[in-house]
């Protein structure tokens, strides 16, 4: 971490806080638009082409940002935007709000998994007991002993976007200084907005709903309004406050800060849909979310000695930190 990056920890912190609260709206405000038939994929459409839209300006002013890293762009699109959303959607149609965004916040697990699989770093010993929690609050959750009481396919599409949640975190740190995060979602937006529209056919879509008034728990807002909500504050708002706490923190410290989107997400769900959990699974929740902070706060983020003066010799074992930026 560079000492830049180390002095803009609050604000790191506040925007992580921004970003779990944005996003944890997400399905609470798609509800509505869902039971009053509108398609999964119809409403994730909808809401990445609100926050294209809105974003626009932001993509023409830094049109050069596609130009000079256009597989970071294409990625953004594809994973963290793309898929995520409808993957979140469709499994959120199927199996309840909270249920869903547990399953997907296993992937700060699944991070964790990448760095010493894939890039081959150790992880501590706390992080394989974070894992091992996580897994285990999986089974609660699920009541497995029940012969597991949830649709098995929006699980599977959950465990999907916990994928893909995985590749928000990479790719955000991945953006490096010299990056505009704002750009970067703007095209990620414009992107996930095109490929979606193939499979979505928004021409099909029943643009009279939006003029309805929609019911959110006691109110009843037309549904332009939360379509707006959803393109606006839970996507643009929620992925640029996040990938600027990624870069000022790191994705593992961000991660864990992201699991109050969790309990927003609960307790909007519970307040205003009534989708109220059993005391087993409020306590495969608590587990989940215990045992996966645990996963992802064990991988010690980059080193403060990283600034040390030059005169000193790096350690002799070699070791490099999870997810350390070249």
């Amino acid at each position: 971490m560079s000492a830049s990056t180390a002095r803009h920890r609050p604000s790191g912190m506040a925007f992580a806080l921004a970003s779990a609260l944005a996003f944890g709206g997400s399905g609470v405000f798609a509800r509505p638009l869902l039971d009053a038939g509108m398609d999964s994929l119809h409403v994730t459409w909808l809401r990445l082409a609100g926050a294209a839209l809105i974003l626009l300006p932001v993509a023409v002013r830094h049109w050069r940002v596609a130009q000079r890293k256009p597989l970071l762009v294409l990625a953004y699109g594809v994973f963290p935007m793309a898929g995520v959303q409808a993957l979140y959607f469709a499994a959120i149609a199927r199996i309840p709000v909270g249920i869903a965004l547990l399953l997907e916040f296993l992937g700060p697990v699944l991070l964790l998994l990448w760095v010493r699989v894939v890039r081959r770093n150790r992880v501590s010993p706390a992080a394989v007991v974070g894992v091992v929690l996580a897994v285990a609050g999986l089974g609660l959750l699920l009541e497995v002993w029940a012969g597991m009481r949830l649709d098995a396919i929006g699980v599977g599409l959950a465990l999907g976007a916990a994928a893909a949640q995985a590749a928000f975190f990479l790719l955000g740190d991945a953006m490096g200084e010299d990056t505009d995060p704002l750009a970067v979602i703007a095209f990620g937006a414009l992107i996930a907005t095109v490929l979606l529209g193939v499979l979505a056919q928004p021409w099909t879509l029943p643009w009279g709903l939006l003029a309805d008034p929609l019911p959110l728990g006691a109110l009843a807002l037309p549904g332009w309004m939360i379509a707006l909500w959803l393109g606006l504050v839970c996507t643009a708002i929620a992925y640029f406050t996040g990938v600027s706490a990624i870069k000022r923190l790191s994705p593992q410290v961000a991660g864990g800060v992201a699991y109050l989107e969790v309990v927003t997400a609960i307790v909007l769900a519970w307040v205003l849909l009534g989708e109220a959990l059993t005391p087993v699974q409020i306590l495969g929740a608590v587990v989940i979310v215990t045992g996966a902070f645990i996963a992802q706060t064990a991988v010690p983020s980059t080193p403060e000695t990283a600034v040390a003066p030059a005169t000193e010799q790096p350690a002799p074992n070699g070791d490099q930190p999870a997810l350390e930026r070249s």
